[in-house]
């Protein structure tokens, strides 16, 4: 598939992934929409000359404006943090994943891309693990509705009509990264960074830019049906990534 001059609707189009796919897709020459909860969230994109619906992807209406006139969906956004109910937490990755899908399903739209994680095989899964490895929800919402979502859009797979595609992220870094770029460095700073255990675990990382540029070749593959776990390929430990992110910034190792 060509890219140029196709119209892309990004949800999550403010947020860390959601922007930046947005930045890369203007390079392209696409059109490019979004939808984000946010206000303040918006202005990122709307100052990079994307038009922007501000609305939860749980509204039917506003999905559905959304999706018109677009050949493809990226879709970014979610709930991920540390706490919170399994109902808070499905309202958004299941329910408002399916609203977004079944919206541009109903719109034309040709291609979804959904981006999941790698944590849907749960928080100790085997290295080298394949697409075709155990999911496991580890008792975890994020990581059970990020597998139902999934679950949800392969569902729809109905090619050449509507094809979705599943990208399966590792731990996403960096400019804006906060979880692996921001809060580490407020910490280091503050002198209260701690990590668990000796600093030997692997972080399955992936450079922000790495991502976004496994969204396009997917897209431009028409991958449709496919699910990829993508991450830099590299094996890295929390004291390496950590020590390397603290020189970077100019401070002593946090260790």
């Amino acid at each position: 598939m060509d890219l140029k001059h196709k119209t892309i609707l990004i949800t999550g189009i403010g947020e860390f992934i959601g922007l930046r796919t947005a930045q890369l897709a203007i390079a392209k020459e696409m059109k490019v929409c979004g939808m984000q909860s946010s206000a303040d969230k918006a202005k990122k994109a709307q100052n990079l000359g994307a038009k922007v619906i501000i609305a939860n992807i749980t509204d039917s209406a506003s999905a559905e404006l959304a999706c018109q006139g677009v050949d493809i969906v990226v879709h970014t956004d979610e709930i991920a943090k540390e706490g919170g109910s399994l109902e808070e937490f499905r309202k958004i990755n299941v329910d408002g994943t399916i609203n977004i899908a079944k919206a541009a399903k109903s719109a034309g739209v040709k291609t979804f891309v959904y981006i999941s994680s790698a944590l849907v095989y749960g928080f100790n899964y085997p290295k080298n693990i394949t697409e075709e490895g155990p999911l496991s929800g580890d008792n975890n919402p994020y990581c059970q509705t990020k597998i139902e979502a999934e679950k949800a859009l392969l569902q729809l797979n109905n090619p050449p009509d509507f094809g979705t595609i599943i990208l399966r992220a590792g731990d996403v870094y960096g400019p804006g990264s906060i979880p692996w770029i921001v809060r580490p460095l407020i910490m280091m700073r503050q002198k209260l960074f701690a990590y668990a255990g000796d600093g030997m675990g692997i972080i399955n990382h992936v450079y922000i830019d790495n991502l976004v540029t496994a969204i396009f070749l997917a897209i431009e593959k028409e991958a449709h049906g496919e699910t990829f776990n993508i991450t830099d390929g590299q094996e890295t430990t929390w004291k390496e990534y950590f020590t390397c992110l603290a020189e970077m910034a100019g401070l002593p190792a946090p260790f």
